[in-house]
């Protein structure tokens, strides 16, 4: 199986455009499957694989306490390879039409209260350039929504601060315009007239906003370091990543009063489903509605005390 991995992965790129990331994430998923396979059933052709080797698989998985997420997510990928096995002879059969994935866990993302957004918007150092340079990617990020990996590969040609604006290219290509607050706009400037020059490399030539201590462009992994950093020493207890930025801009924005198909575009969500999971923080407000405008609403709490 595992010499099939490889243009699996090459026909994804082709075809779906996917990122990176997510075609590190078919790879790992798929090379954890062939280890097992040939650890428990001694197989290592795909053409040998069959559903009870699957479903034996996603037994362990369950035994060893994975999430529901991580074996749909898992499901998902054979699902691809085996269609993709299918249609290139690799298989006489396709083993996984009948594998379910387990019921989805709802659980509403973990955001940030805006007294702890606020803290560690504020917790670099701006005595020097990494510090302006921190600060304007914190800014960014809770201004946009941005995935952590559309922060790091926006290039200089992406910001218009004139028209406060920032080009993002998303997941699979896709392109959308995101509009920016007038304080991250000024962050923005402050850090390309004054800092970004300063980490840049004389006379190198970089296309990358943010750039890291070696005048490259910042990684994923580095600017994870950092926010885990700054949230330290901001005091904020509850867990931060990069995409606890992105949970608060969506419900700060939801709990503000913006619709949900606004803000579906901002986060470049596909299908509105997944931006209705910013909407339960929302619905704390609906009892104070009905008690100010139900035309036959006459106490609300008073009558329920009666």
């Amino acid at each position: 199986m595992n010499q099939d991995i490889h243009p699996f992965l090459s026909h994804l790129k082709a075809t779906r455009h996917l990122a990176a990331n997510s075609l590190d994430g078919y790879r790992r998923d798929l090379e954890d499957l062939s280890r097992e396979l040939q650890a428990h059933h001694d197989i290592v052709l795909t053409a040998d694989i069959k559903p009870h080797h699957l479903s034996a698989y996603i037994h362990r998985l369950k035994e060893q306490g994975r999430t529901n997420a991580t074996i749909s997510r898992r499901i998902v990928s054979f699902k691809a390879f085996f269609q993709f096995a299918l249609e290139t002879g690799l298989t006489a059969a396709n083993p996984s039409l009948r594998l379910a994935a387990p019921k989805a866990e709802r659980k509403s993302p973990r955001a940030l209260s805006l007294s702890d957004v606020e803290r560690l918007l504020e917790a670099p150092d701006l005595s020097d350039e990494a510090g302006i340079r921190d600060r304007a990617m914190l800014e960014t990020l809770y201004a946009t929504g941005m995935r952590v990996t559309e922060l790091t590969n926006l290039n200089v040609e992406d910001v218009r601060t004139d028209l406060r604006l920032l080009a993002c290219r998303g997941t699979g290509g896709r392109e959308r315009m995101i509009p920016i607050s007038s304080m991250c706009r000024d962050w923005m400037i402050k850090y390309m007239q004054e800092a970004r020059p300063r980490l840049l490399r004389d006379g190198a030539v970089e296309h990358a906003l943010f750039v890291s201590h070696l005048g490259s462009r910042m990684t994923r992994q580095g600017f994870w370091k950092l926010i885990k950093k700054h949230a330290a020493s901001a005091g904020v207890s509850t867990e931060v990543t990069p995409h606890t930025l992105r949970h608060s801009f969506a419900y700060h924005l939801v709990d503000n009063g913006a619709d949900l198909r606004s803000v579906q575009e901002m986060l470049g969500h596909t299908d509105l489903t997944a931006t209705q999971v910013y909407q339960p923080s929302s619905k704390a407000k609906l009892r104070d509605v009905y008690d100010s405008f139900h035309p036959r609403n006459r106490g609300g709490q008073d009558d329920a005390q009666e």
